[in-house]
């Protein structure tokens, strides 16, 4: 997603301390844009932050926010938790003073009713009251100034509340709180728990505003995209480009696939199977032919579809993860050849496999792919020699382990034929995604792919999720663009309204 992370920091239950206690800080303001009149890259700054959230929202339907947990060793890690004990101690010293202090307790106190007003329902009157009642805080003021504010009955109280409140998942840490006699501790769990049925409540709020969030996502860039084409009536010349491109794409028939030696041991595509559809070209076809290009964009290529934008760091993302199945998918199918179907007819031994490999490939970011892959080659011929002696199995012969590890060390060149079988296969795949769905396009993988299916579906679902979103909001612009691209006899036959 573009500058929204789905692990968005939650306010830490320690960071609820605040008044006298804890002074509050305010975050960094964001300061207002300029105008994008001068390129068509400014419609990026033009959606704020929460139109932002409200599109990933809709188009990710398992979108949730989750705390964002630090690191322990981490500088800042070890900050927060030296600050957050700075305050639990303090709170405990002012407790067991004589007389007690109880003004960081009051203020724990009031934004625990806060909190736990904050998870009510509309409708759920008697327990606002129940609480207003039982955490008034003008009353429990009186009490403190008397030295008379009981804090363990207080948090029994609290505890009860949250087991009314909280989800069921909830209910096992809601619990574990009960057993705590310390004051101090209790409160500081309390805090920690209420943290994350807040998180719940968020949770559920954005699924039930889905829908709504994703209506307003589309009204609203469609909206400000019209404001910029009002004052660039050229906005849409990078998008009018890409289209042209798809329908050529798809009146040329494509290259076959490389032979080289590499391909001893896997066949190529069959003519079939990258033939193009002999029907006549649709709208549907040429943006499908028209996303599946984007996924090859050049970089270097600043002639980006105005229109696309706003997605093109999700699409890099998904352009990256397609590079690394591809070569995934690629190193399997070679291992599988050399290895026999006993082996990878063990789903333990396939699995180990796949971690093996992703994990290796962790090292592309910091190292040239090809110099990495002589660590996955090794890596995946010990691992086979292990497991084919764990069976007791016939090991691989020196020839065929050099051979093994001779192709696994070739796979990330392009020229590579499984390397390019592998990369059409699962641009066929998404193709199919983008015509049939995912699920559907699962039952019929083409070969070489069943072995990463799940990544696959992954891969797949984001995919058609951001374009569907794209289709969604720009569609009327594509409709008119398409007009003048597709043939008159052939547009009659097609259904540029459903765009």
């Amino acid at each position: 997603m573009t500058d929204v992370e789905e692990n968005v920091p939650l306010k830490d239950p320690g960071d609820a301390e605040s008044g006298a206690c804890k002074p509050e800080t305010s975050g960094p303001t964001r300061e207002d844009m300029s105008s994008p009149k001068a390129h068509p890259s400014r419609l990026i700054d033009t959606v704020n932050d929460v139109s932002k959230l409200s599109k990933e929202i809709g188009m990710n339907h398992d979108f949730h926010m989750e705390e964002k947990v630090l690191p322990p060793s981490s500088l800042e890690g070890r900050v927060k938790e030296t600050i957050h004990n700075a305050f639990w101690d303090h709170l405990e010293e002012q407790l067991l003073a004589t007389p007690p202090d109880f003004s960081c307790a009051l203020e724990l106190l009031k934004e625990i009713k806060e909190i736990l007003l904050s998870l009510l329902l509309p409708r759920q009157n008697r327990l606002r009251s129940e609480i207003e009642e039982g955490l008034d805080m003008n009353l429990l003021k009186q009490e403190a100034e008397h030295g008379a504010l009981d804090v363990p009955h207080l948090s029994k109280y609290i505890l009860n509340m949250m087991t009314l409140l909280c989800a069921p998942v909830r209910d096992e840490a809601v619990q574990k709180l009960e057993n705590i006699t310390d004051p101090v501790r209790l409160l500081r769990g309390i805090f920690q728990v209420l943290g994350l049925m807040k998180m719940d409540m968020v949770n559920y709020t954005m699924q039930s505003l889905q829908p709504q969030l994703q209506e307003h996502s589309i009204q609203y860039e469609r909206a400000k995209f019209q404001e910029l084409l009002n004052k660039q009536p050229s906005l849409l010349d990078h998008t009018t480009k890409w289209l042209t491109r798809a329908v050529a794409d798809l009146s040329t028939p494509p290259p076959s696939c490389p032979d080289t030696p590499d391909s001893s041991s896997v066949v190529c595509p069959s003519p079939s199977e990258a033939a193009n559809s002999p029907e006549p070209l649709s709208p549907k076809m040429v943006l499908s032919q028209g996303f599946l290009n984007l996924l090859l964009w050049d970089p270097e290529d600043e002639e980006f579809p105005e229109t696309l934008l706003m997605d093109r760091a999700q699409l890099q993302e998904l352009e990256a993860q397609l590079h690394q199945l591809t070569i995934l998918a690629s190193v399997l199918l070679v291992a599988s050849s050399f290895s026999g179907s006993v082996l990878f007819g063990s789903p333990q031994f396939v699995d180990k496999l796949k971690r093996i490999t992703k994990a290796l490939m962790e090292e592309f970011k910091s190292r040239p792919e090809e110099e990495a892959m002589l660590t996955v080659s090794e890596q995946v011929s010990q691992e086979i020699h292990r497991s084919l002696e764990n069976m007791g199995l016939a090991a691989l012969s020196s020839d065929n382990t050099a051979s093994l590890i001779g192709e696994l060390q070739n796979i990330t060149k392009k020229e590579n034929c499984v390397h390019s079988v592998i990369d059409q296969r699962i641009h066929l795949f998404l193709k199919c995604c983008l015509v049939l769905g995912v699920q559907r396009s699962l039952l019929d993988l083409p070969g070489g792919l069943t072995l990463i299916e799940a990544e696959l579906a992954e891969l797949g679902q984001k995919f058609v999720n951001l374009t569907h979103h794209n289709q969604q909001v720009f569609g009327p612009y594509y409709t008119e663009i398409l007009k003048t691209l597709i043939p008159p006899a052939q547009a009659l036959e097609t259904e540029l309204g459903s765009l």
